[in-house]
């Protein structure tokens, strides 16, 4: 049964994409506000079938700690289900991630329709210097820039590599980090065809502002930081 609901999801959500992915291009030349209206519909109708259709549920915690103006969010990276839902977590945002992603029909170009900051891995020294040029241009234009911190996704329990690019571009761009955690990967696994029923629990933890990036030596908020998305993730089961 898990089988054929995961294949009648899997179905659903490509329909749904490639439909979304099209308004949003097609709404583009109208600016970013347009297009992303069709970002956060295609997030809402994702989460609303994988519930009807798969049983997970969806729940958030420590919208609280959420500033009133554009930051740097660092999260953990476990599966799918957290870029889904990204859109429906915070304001407009652009992603870091790997440019091979603009290579997919229609999603792909939606995705560089909307900017991101699309890096090439195999050259990190230019990656780095193209995340924080672009990230500050997209912080001053008000658009918040969501980065897993880890690079690639890990499995449930595992802790991945932490990279300090976004502490660096929080600080030259004078923003705060909100640090984000959850167990997505429990329940759609890294590599796994099969969706399991079960709740989604995001929590967002405490905001740090400016002030304390500034005063906080890079390595010692590096490893903070680490600690406190690890903690909570496992305290989240993921």
């Amino acid at each position: 049964m898990l089988i054929l609901r995961s294949a009648l999801f899997n179905l659903c959500f490509l329909i749904i994409t490639v439909f979304f992915s099209t308004l949003l291009i097609a709404s583009r030349p109208f600016g970013v506000p347009a297009a992303w209206f069709w970002g956060k519909a295609w997030s809402a109708s994702t989460l609303g079938l994988i519930r009807i259709i798969c049983g997970i549920r969806f729940e958030i915690e420590g919208r609280e700690h959420l500033p009133d103006t554009p930051c740097v969010v660092l999260a953990k990276h476990q599966s799918a289900f957290e870029t889904i839902a990204m859109p429906s977590l915070v304001p407009p945002f652009v992603w870091v991630l790997k440019r091979e992603l603009f290579y997919i029909p229609i999603f792909g170009w939606a995705l560089w329709a909307l900017n991101e900051i699309a890096i090439r891995r195999s050259n990190p020294r230019k990656a780095l210097k193209q995340v924080l040029a672009q990230g500050q241009h997209f912080l001053k234009e008000k658009r918040w820039v969501v980065i897993f911190p880890e690079g690639t996704r890990t499995e449930p329990g595992q802790t991945g590599d932490y990279q300090a690019s976004g502490i660096m571009l929080a600080r030259k761009a004078r923003v705060g980090i909100l640090p984000m955690a959850h167990n997505a990967g429990v329940c759609w696994p890294k590599r796994g065809f099969i969706k399991h029923p079960g709740t989604v629990r995001v929590r967002f933890l405490p905001f740090i502002t400016p002030e304390e990036m500034a005063n906080t030596p890079r390595n010692e908020l590096l490893e903070r930081l680490k600690t406190d998305i690890e903690a909570a993730t496992r305290k989240l089961g993921g």
